[in-house]
């Protein structure tokens, strides 16, 4: 059944616009979602404000402060636990039955889970907007305004999709809610603190850690952060657009394969699930 690009468009409007609403009733959910972050600046970073302020690299042109460096590992931290919050409510959703209602629509099975990860990207960057706003309110301002602000939105929207499609592919394979806490855990922390999220490469490497360096090279976490953190100050990160894209692509192919119940790992009918 073929579908015109207006249909589509309506169901992805529709989609989307649930997920808002659904968010916009979850009071507390923002709440939760900024109070890790905006801890590690207000309390993390004081202690350390002044520890990498002892060697200028890129992108930077001056001595910073702690908490300016780790900003944009917060603004990640937010997309992350968001990416990860969304692979839960997938999971919800298809235990409970609304994820199956959507799967068996006059769809194609990759436009739905395309726009539940549209829906992911919005929320996330709706809550990283949050943070800097609070973030600049608490002293630790970011050059958001300006023209590299296209380059920033740029990076932030494709880094939202990226850790959305992650949180996908992983709502594949979790079975039961009863399992999502040990995963994530498996997921959320290794990507985080293994990244440059909380301190530069050539600090890993200085220290000795180089097992640490090395995994950090090739998360792709990393190389989210330091998209956003060179394009707030309007500079070229390098091949790190490139493996944020190749990424996010990558898990959403996989996810939608999974999601498909003729060939899919982890189709729905392989549990009894309509499809």
């Amino acid at each position: 059944m073929s579908l015109s690009l207006h249909h589509l468009l309506q169901a992805m409007r529709a989609i989307v616009w649930r997920e808002l609403l659904k968010f916009s009733r979850q009071r507390g959910r923002l709440a939760s979602a900024l109070v890790r972050p905006l801890l590690w600046l207000a309390v993390f970073a004081a202690g350390f404000r002044n520890v990498f302020g002892v060697a200028i690299v890129e992108p930077y042109s001056t001595y910073i402060p702690y908490d300016v460096y780790i900003a944009p590992g917060l603004i990640g931290m937010v997309m992350l636990f968001n990416g990860m919050q969304s692979s839960l409510a997938m999971v919800y959703d298809r235990e409970m039955g609304l994820m199956r209602l959507l799967l068996v629509a006059p769809l194609p099975r990759w436009w739905v889970l395309a726009c539940k990860l549209a829906a992911t990207a919005v929320l996330s960057l709706l809550q990283a907007l949050c943070f800097v706003l609070i973030a600049w309110a608490l002293g630790t301002p970011l050059p958001l305004w300006g023209p590299q602000l296209p380059a920033v939105l740029l990076a932030s929207s494709s880094a939202a999709l990226m850790l959305g499609a992650l949180g996908l592919l992983l709502s594949v394979h979790i079975k039961q809610l009863e399992n999502f806490a040990g995963t994530m855990n498996f997921v959320i922390f290794p990507m985080y603190f293994m990244s440059t999220a909380l301190y530069p490469m050539w600090k890993l490497q200085e220290s000795g850690a180089e097992w640490v360096y090395q995994v950090a090279r090739f998360n792709p976490f990393t190389h989210a952060v330091e998209w956003i953190r060179f394009a707030f100050y309007g500079q070229d990160a390098g091949a790190s657009p490139w493996v944020v894209l190749g990424t996010g692509a990558l898990c959403f192919v996989l996810a939608c394969w999974g999601y498909d119940p003729q060939r899919g790992f982890g189709a729905l009918s392989k549990r009894g699930g309509g499809a």
